[in-house]
């Protein structure tokens, strides 16, 4: 459980980000000079969402279908339009070790902008979104937002910094679009697939007075490991969008609004920052946890591991789809990564 001073700070007290100085965004939009720093400080650049190569952009909500106001009814999506949270940054790291709790590091680069920024008193919130990419570099890509307002009383944002792992597994939801790829990748992943993210996934929820990482061990599942190594030996090819989504289950918790979401395109591995965390040190005393779900299901390639509803109905696999997946591989002459 979070502390109580702790829950106070994230429904009551996130502070205004507007603090500072105001620069253009690359959306035309100003924004406080120490986001903008932030924004364009990672080891690959921030760029337009048409025009992004070995760098990452913000895509349009609209990019996105989720679930409309009728979901339960009449199974309807809509489009997802503006983020909850606010895009903060994106760091592509490379460690000796696998990288997880970033906003513990002392020398985190968010983490110091916000303690520069807001020295004394109460700081903006902070989400982290830890893609942990099984590699011989343990690469992490790393999605960071923060909260414009607090979450309001009840609802999903607010029951989610609350509640435990368990509420947290059940309802965290990814969104994955292939932009742009080889035929073998996009058929692999499928057309946006999505998947609760911690029933198919071991994830780790990080939490702090000020912040809240999620790290998302893709090398958990050994199918999502392996596309995920299909798609490493494409990655100066891809340009993939990420969103995450809390699940909207009753009437009252639709229509769904995206976190937030992050794209990023043609990333090479080489331009990953290498970090030791070891040097960066970590502020430990921090309230972490894990809850481990292993998968218990393969589907048809990645947009069957990514599928709710076949990650919830473990009848609809057999060994037929098992095995799909493993044939189009062998035809891209790839088998070897299995």
């Amino acid at each position: 459980m979070v502390a109580e001073h702790t829950l106070a700070i994230i429904s009551d007290q996130v502070p205004t980000i507007t603090q500072g100085h105001y620069m253009a965004g690359p959306d035309g939009k100003n924004e406080p000079e120490w986001i903008e720093r932030v924004k364009s400080g990672g080891a690959v650049p921030l760029l337009e969402p048409d025009n992004c190569p070995n760098g990452w952009a913000s895509p349009p909500g609209d990019k996105f279908m989720v679930r409309g106001p009728g979901y339960l009814s009449n199974k309807v999506k809509v489009r997802a339009g503006e983020y909850l949270l606010k895009p903060l940054g994106f760091d592509w790291l490379r460690s000796s070790t696998k990288i997880d709790e970033v906003l513990t590091y002392r020398n985190n680069r968010v983490r110091r902008a916000i303690q520069d920024e807001f020295p004394t008193g109460d700081k903006p919130f902070v989400w982290a979104f830890n893609i942990q990419v099984p590699s011989k570099d343990n690469l992490s890509a790393i999605a960071y937002f923060v909260a414009t307002k607090p979450a309001p009383e009840g609802s999903l944002m607010d029951q989610f910094l609350k509640g435990d792992d368990n509420f947290r597994n059940s309802r965290l939801k990814l969104i994955a679009n292939v932009v742009q790829g080889p035929w073998i990748v996009r058929k692999a992943v499928g057309e946006q697939a999505i998947c609760i993210i911690g029933r198919a996934l071991s994830c780790k929820y990080c939490i702090g007075e000020n912040f809240l990482e999620v790290d998302v061990d893709i090398g958990s599942s050994m199918m999502a490991s392996a596309i995920v190594h299909l798609a490493l030996g494409y990655i100066t090819t891809l340009t993939v969008d990420l969103a995450f989504v809390i699940e909207g289950q009753t009437e009252s918790e639709l229509p769904e609004q995206l976190l937030g979401a992050f794209r990023f395109s043609q990333l090479n591995p080489a331009s990953a920052q290498l970090i030791e965390p070891a040097s960066y040190g970590s502020t430990g005393g921090l309230q972490t946890s894990l809850s481990i779900r292993l998968w218990k299901s393969i589907g048809h390639g990645f947009s069957s591991l990514l599928n709710p509803g076949q990650c919830r109905h473990k009848k609809m696999i057999n060994q037929k789809f098992l095995m799909a997946p493993l044939r189009v591989a062998y035809r891209g002459g790839l088998i070897k990564l299995f």
